[in-house]
Parts: structure tokens; C-alpha cells; sequence
């Protein structure tokens, strides 16, 4: 097992999207996710969850130990059944060892599933993984607007269509603008289990920062990350509550229909302002990664 990270980690997201739909709702005809009641822009954790892999996947070229499980046209059943033919695995006697076995191999394979954890249970069993990383919905800091927009085809896709009138009619649902911030959680307990590790931070850091340039599309508009403030703790179960961290930053709008970050104020946690313990990374495109001092 990978010798894993030893400190709790607290983080909070911050990215907005310019004339796209972050994350559309298929029980809606794709329109952006809005909170019905408030009108603030939702992202789920699942979406967010989907870029990382992504990145990894590009960065890795889908080698091991840094192979992602969850993959477009991947076949989950199967690839627990190789984990259950490796030697370590069939060596085992009993049901319940070479289960364990079986979820050690695909941890030390899979960066998602030592990352975000994964039922492994659909086929051959190999358990379930708790994942030490785990993300909120992503929520929009002021009430977003969902706009929709009629979109026409010029080409043809057969003869017989192009001898008559019709033009292919299709819509398009965007946000002028959102500014979104999730809050994201590591645990050093869990990570324990998985074998999530330094270099492995390191990577979804970096995910974090990269992901956005590499998922570029008509339908998600300009995607940039504006911030990542992450909490380090200097012990293995934390030493201070999540939500008082997250409270020390705060994003106000500084008019009622903004349009750029520029329309936020935006203040970040100041290192004096931190409990014992604790200490802060910021990151921003303007700046990179810093470790604020006093």
C-alpha cells in the first residue's frame, strides 16, 4: 500500500463560466441547474468529479497507478474481473480475503478510485471504496439567469432534405454569467485506506487549476478557475471545524446583474485569522500557488 498523506485537508473552489451552461440538467431539456427557490446556480459534485478525470486521464494517458475506472465506453464488470485475476488476489483462500484483495489492486491502479472512492460490488466483488477527496455542488454566489437561444443548421444531411425548405431547428441554453464556489473535503483517515498520497494531492491540485482548459466546448462558454483556498491541517484528524474555515472567505457581488469577476469584491482568509494549527495555500491565476504569511 502507498505510504498516504497524514494531514486533513479543507478547500474551497472558486470558478465562474461566461455565455455557457455549466452543468446542464437532463431531466430539464439540458437547461443550466438553478435552485428553484433562490435562483442560484447549481454544479454538481459529479461534474466537477468528471474534469478531473478527465485531466488525469490526459495527463496520464491512462497508466497505472493513475488509470481512471470510471471512463467514457468503460466496462466496470470488467475491469473488476481483472483485478480478481491478479496473482495477489487469486492466492487468497477465503471469499471475504480475496475481496480485500481485489479492492487493494484496483486502489493501486486507479486514481479515481483511491481519489473519489466506487462501488466495486456490480460484478465480481471487490467492496466499496469510501474516497478521502469529496466536493459539494458547486453554487453560484448570486442568482443566475437561464437564457435560451434558437440555433438553425445550414447543411444538409441527405439529398431528399436538401431539395425542401426546412432548415433543422435547435435551442441552446446558456448563462450570461455565474460565478460558482464548492468547498471540498480530504481525509486523512480515509486516505489511509486507499493509499492516496502526497504525489496524488499534487495531481488533483493541478486538476484543479488545468481542468477547465481542456474541456472547452460550445456548450460550457468561457470556464475559469478563479480561486482554490486550501486549508492544511497539521494533524491527521484536523484542528478546527471545516465550516469556521470556509467562513473566513467571503465573495460579495458589488452590483445586482454582474457580468466579469470584476463585478466581485472577493476577501481571503488572512494567516492571523487562522486557528492553531492550520495553515493556508492560495491559489489564483494572477499569482500561482502562494503560502500567505504574517
Amino acid at each position: 500500500m502507498r505510504e498516504s498523506i497524514a494531514n486533513r485537508y479543507d478547500f474551497i473552489y472558486l470558478f465562474d463560466v461566461k455565455d455557457g451552461n455549466p452543468n446542464g440538467d437532463p431531466d430539464a431539456g439540458n437547461l443550466p441547474r438553478i435552485d428553484a427557490e433562490t435562483g442560484e446556480g447549481l454544479v454538481t459534485d459529479v461534474s466537477l468529479k468528471r474534469k478531473v478525470r478527465n485531466y488525469v486521464a490526459l495527463l496520464k494517458e491512462y497508466e497505472a497507478p493513475y488509470d481512471i475506472f470510471v471512463r467514457e465506453g468503460g466496462v466496470l464488470n470488467d475491469l473488476i474481473k481483472a483485478a480478481h485475476e491478479d496473482e495477489r488476489v487469486e492466492q487468497a483462500e477465503k471469499k471475504h480475503d480475496k475481496t480485500k484483495a481485489a479492492r487493494k489492486v484496483m486502489c493501486e491502479r486507479y486514481y479515481d478510485i483511491r481519489t473519489f472512492g466506487a462501488v466495486l460490488s456490480t460484478g465480481e466483488n471487490a467492496g466499496q471504496v469510501r474516497g478521502p477527496v469529496q466536493l459539494t455542488f458547486a453554487r453560484s454566489v448570486h442568482p443566475v439567469v437561464a437564457l435560451e437561444h434558437s440555433i438553425t443548421r445550414m447543411a444538409a444531411t441527405d439529398a431528399n432534405e436538401k431539395t425542401g425548405e426546412n432548415r433543422t431547428m435547435g435551442r441552446k441554453f446558456t448563462v450570461p454569467y455565474g460565478l460558482y464556489m464548492a468547498h471540498g473535503y480530504i481525509s486523512a483517515a480515509f486516505a489511509k485506506q486507499t493509499g492516496f498520497d502526497e504525489e496524488d494531492l499534487a495531481i488533483l491540485k493541478e486538476a484543479l487549476v488545468n481542468m477547465f482548459d481542456h474541456d472547452r466546448s460550445a456548450a460550457r462558454g468561457e470556464m475559469t478557475p478563479r480561486a482554490v483556498v486550501m486549508f492544511r491541517h497539521n494533524s491527521y484528524l484536523g484542528n478546527a471545524p471545516a465550516s469556521r474555515l470556509f467562513e473566513m472567505f467571503q465573495v460579495r457581488a458589488l452590483n445586482e446583474t454582474p457580468r466579469s469577476f470584476q463585478d466581485f469584491e472577493v476577501h481571503f482568509p488572512e494567516t492571523a485569522q487562522l486557528p492553531d494549527g492550520v495553515s493556508l495555500e492560495i491559489y489564483t491565476p494572477e499569482t500561482g500557488w502562494t503560502t500567505p504569511t504574517t
